[in-house]
């Protein structure tokens, strides 16, 4: 997927196990629509973590990932959209804040800008 816009806002994040599932619908069904109506926010994709293995410097190494299992990421038109109003209301709004957030952990936030 060809990245179509200039900035690229990732927000990572693992949840406890108990509350695994409602964290994968709400962000599915109510916290993804609701951000890609945020003016300035073009999509988003949804990724979970994979163990893998590599080829580097003549061998094969297998990584378990570390960090948070889950990702998103959000093609931003400007680094400005994470600081509008519009953003603000969306990530405050239906049962993410109250019934999904309390339960993230290790959450990271980054913006990647295209060169």
């Amino acid at each position: 997927m060809p990245i179509q816009s200039p900035y690229v806002f990732i927000a990572s994040m693992d949840v406890d196990d108990a509350h695994d599932a409602l964290f994968n619908e709400v962000y599915d069904s109510e916290h993804v629509p609701l951000l890609l109506r945020v003016p300035g926010v073009r999509s988003v994709t949804r990724l979970t973590a994979q163990p893998f293995d590599f080829s580097v410097g003549g061998g094969v190494q297998h990584i378990v990932p570390d960090g948070p299992r889950y990702a998103a990421l959000y093609e931003l038109d400007a680094a400005a959209v994470l600081t509008s109003p519009e953003w603000a209301r969306a990530v405050d709004s239906g049962r993410w804040p109250t019934e999904v957030r309390p339960y993230t952990l290790n959450r990271r936030h980054m913006l990647l800008g295209l060169r």
